[in-house]
């Protein structure tokens, strides 16, 4: 297996890499800016892209999906609750000061307990509500990894005062969808560092009992 994470874009957000080394297929998650570095590193990784991957539409995690797609021909996915942030793009990229990237819309949706990913490296989508409405997490449950996109952060979580984000929504998928997985879960989020569920249920201030 080939596992990349680095970041990308003026927000420095996590796009992540999965590729079979068999089957020399790929998946990209969050490709949200520098198209053109990340299909360098699938050419230079000798992988064909499958599948693009969305875990929510904030601009710094899908601004690079439409020109990866391009560029490789490989579809979209994305959850449709989060289809109305991707029609605020102009609004997005305002709030930070940047370009407008082109968007469309996706090729598929990304549905609670659907399974994407690789053949060999299957992940089940959690929908994870709370961030925007259309947050999902991957499970990849026999690598032990989880793709959190910007739901849990290590020693936080997604802000939630942006357009389609809720306290007491993100709280819920927290406690019932993602504290429920084992402790030795790693977790790749969407900024920062990575985690395990088990270091965050003790130590993230989020998920202390008050």
């Amino acid at each position: 297996m080939i596992l990349e994470s680095f970041p990308v874009g003026l927000l420095a957000s996590n796009c992540i890499i999965l590729g079979d080394e068999q089957t020399q297929e790929a998946i990209v998650i969050d490709p949200g800016d520098e198209a053109a570095h990340i299909h360098q590193r699938l050419t230079e990784l000798g992988l064909k892209l499958k599948q693009i991957v969305l875990t929510h539409a904030h601009i710094d995690h899908v601004g690079g999906a439409l020109k990866l797609k391009k560029l490789t021909g490989a579809p979209i996915y994305l959850n449709e609750n989060d289809l109305p942030l991707l029609k605020m793009m102009d609004a997005q990229a305002a709030w930070i000061g940047m370009h407008t990237p082109e968007v469309a819309v996706p090729d598929g949706g990304l549905a609670d307990g659907q399974i994407v990913g690789l053949e060999h490296y299957p992940a089940q989508v959690l929908h994870t509500p709370g961030h925007t409405q259309g947050s999902v997490c991957l499970h990849f449950a026999p690598l032990k990894l989880l793709v959190a996109g910007d739901t849990l952060f290590a020693g936080g979580i997604g802000r939630t005062d942006l357009p389609g984000g809720n306290f007491d929504q993100i709280m819920e998928s927290l406690r019932h969808r993602l504290m429920t997985l084992p402790d030795e879960t790693r977790v790749l989020p969407g900024h920062g560092p990575e985690t395990t569920i088990g270091v965050e249920r003790i130590s993230n201030p989020f998920l202390q009992e008050r």
